[in-house]
């Protein structure tokens, strides 16, 4: 069996930085993780990819090409579908080793996940070659501090929930950058308590809340009354929170359960000699 994580997210959730911080949380548990950069448009990451899309088509190569002509967005699709037209040269790169376990760092771009199929694609190769994958759901906490853009960023972990029809832990990242009141209010949202959020939203006075408030609520029932959609927070300065995010994931993917139980062999020991009545 192999072990996967497919870390998506919109553009500037830190999907590279969190890659970078689980293969160096992984190095000081004595554990060998590896990733795999799927951005063709990346330019910059700390860590050494073991699989580099870019070696085999760039962003720039759809852009710039005269008879494609893609625009960024168009391009990241061609090159994505490009990647699975070319599946054997992605699997002799990532080579057939049990027991490894794999990041795939995919682009930022957000259709990818919610309704495009060549994600999906790309996670049913990814099992036929005997993959066991949790999706990383990653949003910048930043971008959700107050009700609307919670609960929008809550919709949007759904989509891709429903889209990739796979195991999801939707993260909260750069949890170190937010203020005291910032995190307060994360906390309080953390559950997601719909009532919390739907009580910041009337207290907002929006006009688009007047218009849609039932239409709100119902969204945020459905989320409460199925319990849909949780998010763990990520503080990548505490090592504790990198801890639970990877033990929470490697739970769901069953990492290491179908390892040998290893037994160390001791020596017998020898009788010791200095009871009642020896010399």
């Amino acid at each position: 069996m192999r072990y996967a994580q497919l870390i998506v997210g919109p553009a500037g959730s830190g999907k590279s930085t969190y890659c970078s911080t689980i293969v160096k949380h992984a190095m000081d548990s004595k554990r060998i993780v590896d990733v795999v950069n799927l951005d063709p448009a990346a330019e910059h990451f700390d860590y050494e990819p073991l699989v580099d899309i870019r070696e085999l088509i760039h962003l720039d190569d759809a852009m710039e090409d005269e008879e494609l002509q893609f625009g960024p967005n168009g391009g990241l699709v061609f090159c994505i579908e490009t990647l699975l037209e070319n599946s054997d040269w992605l699997e002799e790169q990532l080579g057939d080793v049990d027991d490894d376990y794999i990041l795939f760092d995919c682009p930022g771009q957000i259709e990818l996940y919610t309704h495009l199929p060549v994600m999906r694609r790309l996670v049913d190769l990814l099992q036929n070659w005997n993959f066991r994958i949790c999706v990383v759901f990653l949003v910048d906490s930043q971008f959700m501090i107050d009700g609307a853009k919670f609960l929008s960023g809550t919709m949007a972990a759904l989509s891709v929930m429903v889209n990739l029809e796979l195991p999801h832990v939707n993260v909260l990242t750069k949890m170190d950058l937010l203020s005291k009141t910032a995190r307060k209010q994360i906390d309080n949202y953390l559950d997601p308590d719909p009532h919390v959020l739907l009580s910041d939203m009337r207290n907002a006075h929006s006009k688009w809340h007047e218009k849609y408030a039932k239409l709100t609520e119902a969204i945020g029932e459905v989320v409460e009354n199925f319990s849909l959609v949780r998010f763990y927070p990520l503080n990548i300065r505490d090592e504790e929170s990198i801890e639970n995010i990877m033990l929470t994931v490697d739970n769901i993917i069953q990492y290491g359960e179908d390892a040998d139980v290893k037994i160390k062999d001791f020596d017998e020991l020898e009788p010791e000699h200095n009871e009642i009545g020896d010399d």
